[in-house]
């Protein structure tokens, strides 16, 4: 792939590149997190120049909202209010850079929101402006860096949910040697980013791919969104629906800057290229805690596994990413490409699943099962079976109605699982009990014994059912 940074004299984001151009494609917002020096504000507005942009550049520490907005006056009728413009105000902006955004007072924080999010300011649509940027060091909470900057936060979460690609620079430590002596060299110091209108032209082209496939997005790029959330969810990594879309519109952007074709996302390269736009969607990262790195890599390897495999091994890894077991139980009904593979997952899930829950999805399963609506062999049957008859055979002379009288210290759960079957119907009560008791008697503690139970009647409910929706 060509380069474009360097020859607006900004050196060192080599590896980032592809990301920071998908920004100015999607024209979604940017934020730079990394500590002082290293280029953050430079490059943005080094990128200002060159695409000759009308830009703004706020220090948030500093700026007060009469900077952004103006003086307000009334007008002469004195039914309105209008504002003073400067040459520093907001109104006629194509970009705007809020420098330092996480040593802002959290009263304009709030003020900058609006403008992030919906670029508006008091209401009011600024309808110039294209491109939104941030730059911020990293939070004096943050372990991980050996400076600390005093005055600085972690940034609101809802509004570091707002940008979508939150990028970590590197430092001195990251660029080769030749990027070394070119930083170190003082020639550009001063100079305006000009490289005669290419990376301008080259943008206007690469827009126009990205929105004629963002009308029907190809299939495999929000697969692997719909797969990696998910992924990352069940790691403890939340992911907001709403970042969802904009990791899909970031990967579609990267693939069209990269060259690659984004209906068919294959190859070593593309799958580089997904997991780093992957790693610097996560807004955790403005916050002080960034995620941790072996989750991130498992669940872009599930994610992608998912998403690219074919037949059997693309079911599998979809049937292992599901995380409801309800939902589990519909794909084993809906698409599972016969009773071999079928087994297999039933295996693997009840290898793999929390005891508690694997328990929950054998005595769902076992009755339909034995009955031949399951579309799994008879190893997958007995597996079920063993399990199931241990539930069944569980000592059940545990006394739900005299809970009151039965002390924590004799089955901890007791007090936490009797309220909730108090309130189920007889049959469905009974199934819970069944469940409960095998927990008890296995010591399993069990965070949310409501919806777990509701989680397991839905389970059977899709077995009795035989998978309907």
């Amino acid at each position: 792939m060509e380069t474009y940074l360097p020859e607006l004299g900004v050196y060192g984001f080599d590896v980032v590149e592809p990301l920071i151009l998908a920004a100015l494609v999607t024209e979604d917002p940017l934020l730079l997190i990394g500590p002082s020096g290293t280029g953050k504000t430079y490059l943005l507005n080094s990128l200002s120049e060159a695409l000759g942009l009308e830009h703004r550049h706020y220090n948030a520490s500093l700026i007060s909202f009469d900077d952004l907005v103006g003086f307000p006056y009334p007008d002469e009728a004195k039914s309105s209010v209008r504002f003073l413009e400067t040459p520093a105000t907001v109104w006629g902006a194509e970009s705007v850079l809020i420098d330092e955004i996480n040593r802002c007072k959290p009263e304009h924080q709030n003020r900058l929101f609006s403008l992030v999010h919906e670029r508006k300011i008091q209401g009011q649509p600024l309808t110039a402006l294209r491109y939104r940027w941030a730059a911020m060091n990293p939070c004096s909470t943050d372990q991980s860096v050996d400076e600390s900057y005093l005055g600085t936060e972690p940034l609101d979460a809802a509004l570091a949910d707002r940008f979508s690609i939150i990028l970590e620079v590197g430092d001195w430590s990251d660029l080769s040697d030749d990027d070394r002596r070119l930083v170190a060299a003082p020639a550009g110091e001063g100079a305006i980013a000009n490289d005669h209108g290419r990376l301008k032209t080259v943008l206007a082209i690469w827009r126009r791919a990205f929105l004629e496939h963002l009308g029907s997005c190809p299939v495999r790029i929000v697969d692997y969104v719909c797969a990696v959330t998910s992924a990352l969810i069940e790691g403890g990594i939340r992911i907001s629906p709403r970042r969802t879309r904009l990791i899909t519109r970031t990967l579609l952007a990267a693939m069209v800057v990269k060259g690659f074709n984004p209906d068919a996302p294959t190859g070593r390269d593309c799958e580089v290229l997904f997991k780093r736009v992957l790693d610097a969607s996560l807004p955790q990262r403005a916050g002080g805690t960034p995620p941790d790195t072996n989750k991130l890599a498992a669940a872009h390897r599930l994610a992608w596994n998912a998403t690219m495999a074919h037949g059997v091994e693309k079911w599998l890894h979809h049937f292992h990413l599901e995380r409801r077991l309800d939902r589990k139980a519909k794909l084993l009904f809906h698409g599972c490409p016969n009773r071999d593979t079928g087994t297999l997952a039933v295996e693997q899930l009840l290898a793999q699943e929390p005891k508690e829950r694997a328990a929950a999805f054998a005595l769902a399963a076992y009755p339909a099962a034995v009955a031949g609506r399951v579309p799994i062999g008879a190893e997958g049957v007995n597996d079920l079976g063993r399990i199931a008859q241990s539930l069944l055979t569980v000592d059940g002379d545990i006394r739900w109605q005299e809970r009151h009288d039965v002390t924590g210290s004799t089955h901890p759960e007791l007090a936490a699982f009797a309220p909730v079957l108090a309130a189920l119907e007889p049959a469905r009560r009974a199934r819970a009990e069944q469940l409960f008791n095998f927990c008890i008697v296995n010591n399993l503690t069990i965070a949310r014994p409501g919806e777990f139970e509701e989680e397991f009647n839905r389970c059977v409910t899709v077995f009795g059912e035989g998978g309907a929706a």
